[in-house]
């Protein structure tokens, strides 16, 4: 972890815990931290510039999320899915997905608009930067969770998609996956934006179920499946 990757202001956190929590989460869901790497908390201290103590509380909270995995002789290493648990995964996120895109499409309020708006012009212009893309990608996806506003959706389907970043690489490094990715939400903010709720549920349910067969092919070139 090099200083890119440290959270910024770390003196506004409650604890260095929380510090160390939060920094080590962000690695984990932005792929930097593998599935199957190991967790050494003194190394892991050392780089975060704290003590073991709040390390080793922050590394606790992360395995009782299902982030991290107690393994015999190994320690805790960051969770890995299997290709049913995968597949599990995405069918579940399509459909909730699609379920808050076709609520966005009832509720959205024009600053709702507004933000997907400005998020896909944003997204336009991005490079091939996996790490970018996979950041933008993920807060527009949450700009249409908070257009649904259903806040029991929106907690259910951060925890989704924290699992998703369990697997790995994002899908958005695949060759022609950027473009595509970026055509499909263009769509979807078009029905959200038309109040065409069964549309934009549509679109959403395909373009998951896209990303998972984009997946399946990251993991068979992995040797994984």
């Amino acid at each position: 972890m090099n200083d890119e990757t440290l959270l910024p202001g770390r003196e506004k956190f409650a604890s260095a815990a929380d510090y160390a929590y939060a920094a080590l989460r962000r690695e984990i869901v932005e792929g930097r931290f593998e599935p199957g790497r190991r967790m050494r908390e003194i190394e892991l201290a050392q780089r975060l510039g704290i003590s073991r103590t709040p390390t080793r509380q922050a590394l606790s909270r992360l395995e009782l999320e299902g982030l991290l995995d107690l393994r015999p002789r190994a320690g805790l290493v960051v969770s890995t899915l299997d290709p049913d648990a995968v597949d599990e995964l995405y069918e579940m996120r399509a459909a909730l997905e699609g379920a808050a895109a076709g609520m966005a499409a009832r509720h959205a309020s024009a600053r709702d608009l507004a933000t997907l708006d400005k998020l896909l012009d944003e997204e336009a212009r991005l490079g091939r930067d996996a790490t970018r893309l996979y950041r933008h990608n993920r807060a527009l996806h949450e700009a249409i969770h908070a257009a649904a506003h259903n806040r029991y959706l929106v907690k259910s389907l951060h925890a989704l998609n924290d699992a998703i970043a369990l697997l790995g690489p994002t899908t958005l490094a695949a060759e022609g996956r950027p473009a595509l990715a970026h055509r499909e939400h263009t769509a979807i903010v078009k029905a959200i934006r038309e109040r065409d709720d069964k549309e934009a549920d549509r679109l959403t349910r395909a373009h998951v179920l896209g990303a998972l067969d984009v997946r399946r092919a990251i993991l068979g070139r992995a040797g994984t499946t």
